[in-house]
């Protein structure tokens, strides 16, 4: 997968998805927890803390050597993160925006799949990190993306800076693969990103990405949410195809227009798409409200692998859920993925 490619892919690591910072060897100047933060890391000059310039993002201190000069060329400061929900990752970006004269020259990434929840002790421990991103060079004040090649399922990644420094944001784009136990329990939101979910194209990404629409939880404001350009041309309309986590069946939807009060689009439509490319009408086209949670059962029994929400004209979403369940064949080829998965 290409730097262009990987990057429209969820990140895995986001707060608002379930990531977590769980530890590091030093954040004296800015916590750990910045790198994970949902939104751009932003700067202020001039402002000054008890210690020094405040910066949004993970910062540590100068490492020196054994004689007070530069440290060994091996020696680095690390972090350890657990994404929000276990996936497959096509690459990462090492984000170092605004750290123009501290940022470290060079970064690597290592990732670990455990099961259940480890303790911080169990994971600075473990030995059985695999490197992903070999040390790399660094750009200051850049985004530093690097494709990753490895089909396995990850849970946790490390970051490494050689030698010191800082870094505003880790972006672990990747495919939510979810612990299948969890998926046959009951019915669930085939859409979602964390059950494995994913936006597969889109007609329009001018104001924000359409993955926002899958992410967990209600939309904070407008910018949480898929917005397009406003269309001109009289004889089209706007979409987003999603990937869902299997094929399933689907029995109710909830299209989500919060926040979008004079820019929601006028109307929606649900369609589904089976295995073999054909398509069945899931929704007709509906008339949708501003800033309105839109709720429809769906009876049409179809299993379907993909779905296409129409917005017509255009406009702007906070949500979209697809609610249903795994079919027997889905189950089993789920199953079998996580157990013939690459050592």
């Amino acid at each position: 997968m290409s730097d262009a490619d990987f990057t429209l892919l969820p990140d895995l690591a986001v707060r608002t998805l379930g990531g977590a910072v769980l530890w590091a060897n030093d954040e004296s100047f800015a916590e750990k927890e910045n790198l994970i933060r949902p939104e751009q890391a932003t700067y202020s000059p001039a402002t000054f803390g008890h210690k020094g310039q405040v910066y949004d993002g993970w910062e540590t201190r100068r490492r020196r050597g054994g004689d007070g000069g530069h440290p060994s060329g091996d020696d680095c400061d690390t972090a350890i993160i657990r994404l929000g929900v276990p996936g497959v990752i096509g690459g990462v970006v090492v984000d170092t925006a605004w750290f123009k004269g501290n940022y470290p020259p060079e970064a690597s990434v290592e990732a670990i799949a455990v099961e259940g929840n480890p303790s911080v002790d169990e994971l600075v421990s473990a030995e059985r990190w695999t490197t992903i991103v070999e040390r790399a060079k660094v750009s200051g004040d850049a985004r530093n993306p690097f494709a990753v090649d490895s089909p396995k399922r990850w849970t946790h990644v490390r970051l490494r800076m050689f030698p010191d420094g800082g870094i505003a944001r880790l972006r672990v784009h990747g495919i939510a693969k979810p612990d299948l136990d969890w998926l046959e329990s009951g019915p669930f939101d085939l859409a979602a990103v964390e059950n494995g979910g994913l936006i597969a194209d889109c007609s329009n990404r001018f104001f924000s990405h359409p993955q926002n629409v899958l992410m967990p939880g209600r939309a904070r404001s407008m910018d949480d949410g898929w917005e397009t350009a406003r269309r001109r041309d009289k004889n089209t309309n706007d979409w987003v195809l999603v990937r869902l986590a299997g094929e399933g069946v689907i029995t109710a939807v909830e299209i989500d227009t919060s926040y979008f009060l004079f820019n929601s689009p006028g109307a929606g439509s649900l369609t589904g798409i089976r295995a073999d490319g054909t398509e069945v009408e899931l929704l007709g086209r509906t008339r949708l409200q501003p800033d309105t949670r839109h709720r429809f059962l769906i009876d049409s029994g179809a299993s379907v692998v993909q779905v296409r929400l129409d917005a017509f004209p255009d406009g702007g979403l906070a949500r979209l859920r697809l609610y249903g369940s795994l079919t027997d064949e889905a189950r089993t080829r789920l199953r079998a993925e996580l157990e013939n998965e690459p050592a």
